[in-house]
């Protein structure tokens, strides 16, 4: 029985379009979302930040030197 491994990662940015692109080409990517989306309020930038969770099983031990983005 091969190893899987969950990885994570945590995305965040302006609550804007591009950020929404990011969620939803990690989510074609096989990544799934992990809770619910966090808000919080720049006011030195005076804007809105989104977070969110999102996690995704591999096959094979973790390892750091993982490339998260590419996965």
């Amino acid at each position: 029985m091969a190893k899987q491994t969950t990885l994570y990662r945590y995305l965040t940015g302006p609550d804007d379009a591009a950020f929404c692109h990011r969620v939803s080409e990690a989510l074609s990517r096989g990544w799934e979302l992990y809770g619910p989306p966090t808000l919080t309020y720049d006011a030195k930038e005076q804007r809105v930040i989104c977070g969110q969770a999102i996690i995704k099983d591999v096959d094979g031990p973790y390892s750091p030197d993982l490339k998260l983005t590419e996965q």
